[in-house]
Order: structure tokens, then sequence, then C-alpha cells
């Protein structure tokens, strides 16, 4: 099913941001990764309200209760309050090609962008535990309730897509207007999807679609 994205809200640009890279929700701020730094933004003022110094240019996720940040060569383990790195694992590919990086079900996904695929890692180790083929570029990726979800930028056009995880065909596809990219992806656990708006420097906060 294929429908146009509702956006909600858009936010930005922040002063010093050129870039929004990764992007993730720990239920109380979105946390951006835009470059030099992980920076955490109130979604009701939309302020920036601080940041980690932590090199952050691809995949932001959290966990319940800790950031994990794709970081050149490794995906490092932050905790939110200090930013100090508490563990880290080897990025796959030694970090080249890396986009996206979403936790569920007690693992990590890495979206590897130019290969069309997202990869199922072990958090302990970094080891690949599963990988899933897509049909386009693969940008930001997040769960929501089972499914999974991945941007895209290709082309000059953008979507977010649900796919089977077990194919990667696509089920269902929520395209961006003409002249905006998706580069993270996460789900806010409710009606939401936050996009990272690459060199727009801005995020957007997309109506999810109903449930199929």
């Amino acid at each position: 099913m294929n429908t146009t994205a509702r956006i909600i809200r858009e936010y930005g640009p922040f002063p010093g941001v050129d870039w929004v890279h990764g992007v993730s929700w720990d239920g109380e701020s979105v946390w951006l990764a835009v470059g030099d730094r992980l920076a955490a933004l109130d979604p009701a003022s939309g302020s920036i309200t601080r940041a980690l110094a932590v090199e952050a240019q691809a995949g932001t996720a959290f966990d319940g209760r800790h950031l994990y940040q794709i970081s050149g060569g490794r995906i490092l383990k932050l905790d939110p309050a200090t930013g100090e790195t508490l563990a880290s694992i080897p990025a796959p590919e030694g970090g080249d090609g890396n986009s996206g990086l979403a936790w569920a079900e007690g693992s990590l996904w890495v979206g590897r962008y130019r290969d069309r695929e997202i990869l199922r890692l072990d958090p302990a180790t970094g080891d690949v535990l599963r990988r899933i083929a897509s049909r386009r570029y693969v940008t930001g990726v997040t769960w929501a309730e089972g499914e999974l979800w991945h941007g895209t930028w290709e082309d000059g056009a953008s979507d977010l897509r649900r796919i089977d995880p077990e194919s990667g065909e696509a089920l269902q596809t929520v395209a961006l207007p003409e002249g905006l990219g998706v580069s993270g992806l996460e789900w806010d656990g409710a009606g939401l999807f936050y996009c990272g708006g690459g060199d727009s420097g801005r995020l957007r906060a997309v109506q999810r679609p109903a449930r199929r």
C-alpha cells in the first residue's frame, strides 16, 4: 500500500547543525546525531536542551537505558546522562556504508546504505546474526510494534518503507514530498515517526500510518 507522508511538525534548522544523521527517542528527548555531537531535542518546545560530545555521523539507538552510536569504525554504548562510553563493538565493514541503527528484540539493527540491507547484530560482540535485503538504499531503521521500517533516499526520492523481515519485500510505503529526504528514522512508541532530514539540518515528525 502506498500513501503520502503526513508531516505533523518540522523542527529546525538548528544553530551549528548542517546535517541530521541518526535519530533516536528515549521517551522524553529526541536524540539527533549531528556530526560532532549527539543533541537532545525537546519535541514540545523544539529546543535543543543539551549535547554529548561524540563522533556522530550515522545511526543512533536507545535500549531503554543506554544510547548506541555508530562512531567511525565502532558502535559505542553511551551513558545518556554523562556521555561516557561504557562499551563498544566493531561496526560492520569497519564503519564504511553504515547508516541507520535501531534496538529491538535484544539486538542492534544496522542499515547498510548502498548494500541495500539491514543487519542484526549481537550487541555484545558485533557478530552479524542475520541479513535482510531491501529493494532500495537503506537510511534510518526502526521497529514499530513488530513491524520493520526503514527510510530510503535514492535518485532524488525518499520514503518510509515497511518491509517483510524475512523476504525484504516492501509491504507499505509512505512517500515524502518531493525535495525532502529521510536520513535517520525512529518510532516514538505511539503515533509518530521522527525523520532526520539529512542536509536540510531539520527533523520532521511524520504520522505513522494505521496498521494493516
